[in-house]
């Protein structure tokens, strides 16, 4: 399967992206899913294909969420993934005297 996506990005939650048939555009997203996301802002269109390298998601998976409910949402990753790539002088200024 391969299909051409429209991807959005969330204005209210950094990292926060919904992925969407580009002929069906957000039709099939949730209103109370649209609600939370905030006003959708468009990023780019790809062509997605199962063998494609995708960041942060696996792209077999956001086909299927696709085919089945007609988006995929891509949430922040967790808090503790931002710390792990902090700087050991950071981290050492919040450690306790």
């Amino acid at each position: 399967m391969k299909l051409i996506c429209s991807v959005y990005r969330s204005p209210r939650k950094r990292e926060m992206y919904l992925y969407v048939d580009k002929r069906e555009a957000l039709k099939r997203v949730p209103e109370g899913l649209l609600g939370a996301f905030g006003a959708p802002q468009h990023v780019f269109d790809m062509l997605l294909t199962p063998e494609r390298k995708l960041a942060r998601e696996d792209a077999v998976k956001v086909l299927e969420n696709i085919d089945r409910q007609g988006y995929h949402l891509q949430m922040p990753p967790p808090e503790d993934d931002y710390i792990e790539h902090l700087p050991d002088e950071l981290l050492r200024r919040n450690d306790p005297v």
